[in-house]
């Protein structure tokens, strides 16, 4: 657990957790949902398919869900070819090297509330992968409450993922750099979901992280909505009136147009997922270039302190 991950103090009982959902399945899952397909999940049948990736790649070694397939965030969701996520033929050959084609139902978790899960949920939804789906309290939660757990590596079969990611079905929950120039002083909305002391400018990147910038501070505008303001204490996502409430008191609506951005896109993706998946707000775009490319920019205004 990182400085930046809610705890949850006190004895944990299975009895305690919370079977169900309030939002769709066809995006969000509980645990429960899981546990009740995991004979699916362990079979080799890319009809279903679970991908784990954490922040600290070495919790997979320690134990994970069974069925569920590693994926290392540094190595298979970045480009090779460039600093970037994946490309489109790229995004296919991860894919197939898991098991999966355009059919399979992807569920996706991971450690930290789902960080770096909830930004392969995105990168997916911007391919247009039909259906994927993340696991509501993500990897903490399914350890603190004692689900069945397994060991062993998951290697499926490698496919053919069977359609074409190019060009991406849904270019608009992504943001780049020249639309975020543009969207200063407009009626966009940004949000910073970083730590409030990244977004004061006293440090660059979250303790224990290596990728930062040369300046601190936030994109002038941008308002500090911490991305860990949309889960309880147990990881799992708070319920629809609480989030709005929670954005309604920032001064967030569901017709603004949102531009959500951290350090380098994992944490904003929560929000972005919270945003656009869970409350249906009707334009939200995640920025992942995030402040290591925009502290790392020349000619690009910066504001410090709140």
């Amino acid at each position: 657990m990182t400085t930046e991950n809610p705890s949850n103090d006190g004895e944990r009982r299975r009895s305690d957790a919370s079977t169900d959902t309030a939002y769709p399945a066809d995006v969000l899952v509980s645990p429960d949902w899981v546990d009740a397909r995991l004979d699916r999940f362990v079979d080799d049948d890319p009809a279903f398919r679970l991908l784990e990736v954490d922040v600290n790649t070495a919790f997979y070694d320690t134990g994970h869900v069974p069925g569920a397939v590693r994926v290392d965030w540094r190595t298979d969701l970045r480009s090779a070819a460039a600093h970037d996520i994946l490309g489109p033929a790229e995004m296919e050959s991860f894919l197939g090297s898991r098991g999966i084609t355009e059919d399979t139902t992807v569920v996706v978790y991971g450690d930290n509330s789902n960080w770096f899960a909830a930004h392969l949920y995105w990168q997916l939804t911007y391919y247009g992968h039909p259906d994927v789906r993340i696991m509501d309290g993500g990897r903490e939660y399914w350890m603190d409450y004692e689900y069945p757990t397994a060991t062993g590596p998951v290697d499926p079969q490698t496919v053919s993922y069977g359609g074409t990611l190019s060009p991406p079905a849904n270019p608009g929950v992504r943001a780049y750099r020249d639309e975020v120039r543009e969207a200063l002083d407009t009626e966009t909305k940004l949000i910073d979901v970083r730590l409030h002391e990244e977004f004061r400018g006293e440090i660059t990147k979250p303790p224990g992280s290596n990728e930062g910038a040369v300046r601190g501070g936030h994109i002038p505008g941008a308002t500090n909505v911490f991305w860990a303001e949309n889960v309880r204490p147990d990881g799992r996502f708070k319920s629809p009136a609480d989030l709005r409430e929670v954005y309604a008191s920032y001064g967030f609506a569901p017709d603004d147009d949102v531009i959500v951005y951290c350090r380098i896109g994992e944490r904003s993706s929560v929000t972005w997922f919270v945003l656009e998946q869970l409350l249906g707000y009707e334009r939200v775009r995640n920025y992942d270039g995030s402040w290591t490319e925009w502290g790392n920019m020349i000619g690009v205004p910066i504001e410090v302190g709140d």
